[in-house]
């Protein structure tokens, strides 16, 4: 990482969402140092997991009732409607995967999720995964003949880490789809053997921090900035 940083002309460099106390961060912090730039911390963001090492009812029992209400104890409704089936995408049909994605972005958000170069990079990067002995996990959660809910997920060196998400908004007023998907994908790694943590990333949700209320653990993200010059170092001391 320093021969590359020493080896471009620049004046600052920033690095998105480094976890705190990993060793990217501890790298950069170093080179810094010696090297007398001056290194800033811009953002904070906090992450949220689940440990899954133990048994899942030992977790679901350290939850708060309305958290395993939503999470696990609904599904009962759900299957009252019509057969119930979780499939991953990857790698047959990943268009539809993202086709619904989208659409239930735009219904929530008014714009596409993934699309055009976005969904280049995306096919590229789970490619990508999967060479590395990563596994993409495209879920759908259907109801019926009918998708409901999908989780962008990817499972890599015992983690499951949850990328993206989108459900139908008005499904039934009893129901919150995305958390009754993750309830199901946070089952699934924890019957993997070789799956010890479901990584919800950082992010609050649109009206309330529900995975801070169904977390084990959390943790930082941190977004820094290595300053070379020494007059923007100066301009950046002068305004504290």
């Amino acid at each position: 990482m320093q021969q590359q940083l020493e080896s471009h002309t620049w004046t600052e460099a920033v690095f998105n969402d480094l976890r705190a106390g990993s060793e990217d961060l501890s790298a950069l912090v170093t080179i810094a140092a010696t090297q007398n730039w001056a290194f800033r911390i811009i953002a904070v963001d906090d992450g949220y997991a689940v440990t899954t090492s133990g048994p899942f009812d030992e977790y679901l029992a350290s939850l708060g009732a309305n958290s395993r209400l939503k999470l696990y104890n609904r599904r009962a409704v759900l299957e009252s409607l019509g057969p119930v089936r979780e499939e991953n995408l990857w790698p047959h049909n990943s268009k539809a995967f993202f086709d619904a994605l989208n659409a239930f972005h735009r219904e929530r958000w008014r714009k596409d999720c993934v699309a055009g170069k976005s969904l280049t990079f995306h096919e590229r990067f789970l490619s990508r995964v999967e060479e590395e002995g990563g596994r993409p996990l495209l879920s759908t959660l259907t109801c019926g003949n009918h998708i409901v809910s999908v989780l962008y997920n990817v499972w890599y060196r015992g983690v499951v880490y949850n990328i993206q998400a989108g459900f139908e908004q008005n499904f039934h007023k009893k129901l919150s789809l995305g958390s009754l998907h993750l309830g199901y994908a946070i089952e699934d790694a924890f019957r993997l053997p070789d799956t010890d943590r479901f990584d919800m990333l950082a992010g609050q949700g649109k009206k309330e921090n529900y995975k801070a209320r169904i977390a084990t653990e959390n943790y930082q993200f941190l977004t820094v900035m290595l300053v070379k010059s020494t007059l923007f170092r100066a301009l950046y001391w002068m305004r504290g």
